[in-house]
């Protein structure tokens, strides 16, 4: 689940109605309203909803994201000879770190570390790190392709066994009544309008939820189970919040909309084989698996198109000529 940080490109055209924005505005604007929504629910997870880490959780992640992001810049300034981007105002500094935040806060809210806090220090510092370790050239700029809150957490995950994910009762264990029908109402509303609005990645989520339910219909088909049984993790806050904060990162998917069914008919593909393997955590590992795909096939797909733009413009050049 996530909760993104939507860090970097890929924002849509401006629309009619926002063709005021520059795509510079729009990030900021996307990253504040990320930024802004996952402070508010950690906020009242911790005072009311009954999130079950301890308070000290989401502040040691935030310190360490802030603190890799700060170093990671520092260094990448010196070596590039230019000032580091968050020097200037106060207001250029929180900005510069809007997205350290928004990795932070998802990381401590979705990690269930039993007060291993170390862990979330770590999964905090590589999510971040991952940034920068993990890009590939698109239109002549280096963009990363992992998206760092997902890639912190399937790290974690992997590397150390008594680390789990929160249980997703906790986003409502302490509420009853109309407030756990008002609750994730409230979610689906936000992030349908930030993702129809923002990052423009509406296509990805509507197949997502699509090729999720098929795969827990065929699962439950060639299993001879209930059908029920398979559709269920979408009742529960964990797919929400994963559905509309963390799998439409606009940094990291394709922003024309056949690639984004693609994108989310992949992941939905790999979690269903997951399903059938019996390997738990899923969500997490399949869109780590298909971002960095992603990743890979951007790589090698740009030279050769690149070779392809030449010959058709007349400029390809035998070897040895």
């Amino acid at each position: 689940m996530s909760v993104t940080s939507i860090d970097s490109v890929d924002f849509p055209k401006p629309s009619k109605v926002d063709a005021g924005l520059s795509w510079q505005d729009r990030r900021i604007a996307g990253l504040s309203r990320f930024a802004i929504a996952i402070t508010t629910l950690n906020v009242l997870g911790h005072l009311f909803l009954g999130f079950e880490q301890s308070w000290a959780t989401p502040f040691v992640a935030l310190l360490a994201t802030y603190g890799t992001e700060l170093f990671l810049e520092i260094i990448s300034a010196r070596e590039e000879g230019r000032r580091p981007k968050f020097i200037g105002s106060a207001k250029v500094f929180v900005q510069f770190l809007l997205s350290a935040h928004v990795t932070g806060l998802a990381i401590g809210m979705l990690l269930m570390p039993l007060e291993q806090l170390w862990v979330i220090a770590f999964a905090g510092a590589l999510a971040i790190a991952s940034k920068r370790l993990f890009q590939v050239a698109i239109d002549s700029r280096k963009r990363h392709f992992l998206n760092p809150s997902n890639f912190g957490i399937t790290v974690a995950l992997l590397l150390f066994p008594t680390v789990g994910i929160a249980p997703p009762y906790q986003f409502t264990e302490a509420t009853s009544g109309i407030v756990d029908i008002l609750l994730p109402l409230l979610i689906i509303g936000t992030g349908s309008l930030l993702n129809l609005k923002l990052t423009g990645r509406m296509p990805l989520l509507l197949v997502w939820v699509g090729a999720f339910t098929l795969q827990a219909v065929v699962r439950a088909y060639w299993n001879d189970t209930s059908i029920v049984a398979g559709l269920v993790p979408m009742t529960g806050f964990a797919f929400i919040l994963f559905t509309f904060y963390m799998i439409t990162d606009p940094a990291t998917t394709p922003s024309n909309p056949r690639s984004q069914w693609v994108f989310g008919a992949s992941v939905a593909l790999l979690y269903g084989l997951f399903m059938e393997l019996h390997i738990v955590f899923g969500m997490f590992y399949s869109l780590t698996l298909v971002t960095a795909l992603r990743g890979m096939w951007v790589a090698m797909g740009n030279p050769l198109l690149a070779a392809r733009r030449r010959l058709l413009a007349g400029q390809f050049v035998e070897p040895g000529e």
